[in-house]
């Protein structure tokens, strides 16, 4: 490992410990409230492949079901410690994104895709809702290209220049004077975060049911390979992550085999890839981690 390298994971195992902390007392709060939930994506592959973070990962993700998500954002901020915050469009006006982080205060961990962003991100948890689909093919289509529309606007009414990965020269630049446009033209136009959300929130919660067997992911760009089942999720299993304790989807093998292929199997080093931090802060933890 080069001194850079070396300096890189140091930095990536302190931002572990802090969005630990965070996840512990996600996990505490809804244990409180009697609210499942269950770690997903690359923080489910974490649990299951490393007992703890994947080590070149530099976030995590939670997945709440619509009803058990709302309760969340109602009940939870009288529960949480002082040190934490729920940040989502109804309550920061320039956060330019679908769902939810639980964000450390006074830190700071701003990717390379949101240096051009009002809004400057804290440590942070994504809590990302699914939400019910329809049986009928051609309406779930028709849900993921609105969603997909009404929340690329969302991202692009805060930054006009989008972090763009393989994707360089006059393609880039076409990209760029499109984004740039569409960002002036929103903001010309006093057009808000909250009301690009409401709108993504009318799509996805077209078919709202509390009781829905089929839910699917509408934070991501494909939805379809994103679909998960009640019996899938539920009841989670309780396994461990770093030196705590988080909630597993039942079928875990299932759900990560059907998105990401050989799971178990580590990706070559080429492919080990994260957000790119751009700026990071630890703020008033700074003296406190190894």
């Amino acid at each position: 490992m080069t001194p850079d390298a070396t300096a890189d994971q140091q930095m990536l195992d302190r931002i572990h410990v802090l969005l630990t902390r965070i996840l512990a007392e996600f996990d505490r709060v809804c244990r409180e409230l009697g609210i499942e939930y269950a770690v997903y994506g690359g923080t489910a592959i974490g649990a299951v492949r490393h007992q703890g973070f994947i080590p070149w990962d530099d976030d995590a993700d939670v997945l709440l079901t619509r009803t058990d998500y709302e309760r969340f954002l109602l009940e939870a901020p009288a529960l949480l410690g002082e040190e934490y915050d729920l940040h989502n469009t109804r309550t920061v006006a320039h956060f330019p994104f679908m769902f939810t982080k639980m964000v450390l205060k006074g830190t700071l961990l701003v990717p390379e895709f949101a240096k051009g962003s009002r809004y400057r991100m804290p440590m942070f948890l994504d809590i990302l809702p699914v939400d019910a689909i329809p049986d009928d093919e051609a309406a779930f289509r028709s849900m993921s290209r609105r969603s997909w529309l009404w929340g690329r606007l969302l991202f692009l009414q805060g930054t006009p220049r989008p972090y763009l990965v393989g994707i360089d020269g006059v393609a880039r630049a076409a990209i760029y004077t499109a984004t740039t446009a569409a960002h002036w033209a929103m903001r010309l136009a006093h057009v808000t975060p909250r009301f690009l959300q409401s709108r993504w929130e009318r799509t996805v919660r077209r078919y709202e049911d509390p009781r829905a067997e089929r839910m699917a992911d509408f934070t991501m760009r494909d939805p379809h390979n994103w679909v998960v089942t009640r019996s899938e999720l539920f009841p989670t299993r309780d396994v461990p992550f770093e030196d705590i304790t988080v909630m597993l989807p039942r079928e875990y093998d299932v759900l990560l085999t059907r998105g990401y292929g050989s799971y178990m199997e580590l990706p070559p080093p080429d492919k080990r890839r994260n957000h790119k931090p751009f700026l990071v802060d630890f703020g008033p933890y700074e003296t406190t981690l190894p």
